[in-house]
């Protein structure tokens, strides 16, 4: 059975409702927008509807802290990196490969945390 979710910005429709706790989960649904099921005729606030209820809204959206925190470590990492490799000493140039896989691991790290999200709605 379908559900149809209407929020400010206009009407989306879902197969399941598990796809709209998905949606919901990920911020694209908020507790304050109203949902139908397909064959009613009430609308009902999306906090309202048990399933719902039950799953927690990311506070952070798709991006956390520590996800925020690694990219920036990974910036910094790469422009001292980039410095000490266009030095001319070839120790500094050393430690400035060093840095440049120290930053690999962290972008690897960032990839694989990015990946783990929660599972976007079947087609």
């Amino acid at each position: 059975m379908g559900y149809r979710v209407r929020t400010p910005d206009g009407e989306l429709a879902y197969p399941t409702l598990r796809d709209v706790e998905v949606a919901y989960t990920q911020g694209l649904v908020d507790p304050t927008d109203e949902v139908l099921e397909d064959g009613h005729t009430t609308w009902r606030k999306a906090s309202s509807i048990p399933a719902l209820a039950r799953a927690r809204p990311s506070a952070t959206g798709r991006m956390g802290w520590a996800q925020k925190a690694g990219a920036v470590t990974a910036v910094v990492l790469g422009a001292m990196a980039l410095k000490l490799i266009l030095s001319d000493e070839w120790g500094l140039r050393g430690a400035g490969i060093v840095l440049a896989l120290v930053m690999s691991g962290v972008l690897m790290w960032l990839t694989a945390s990015a990946a783990r999200r929660p599972a976007s709605p079947k087609d």
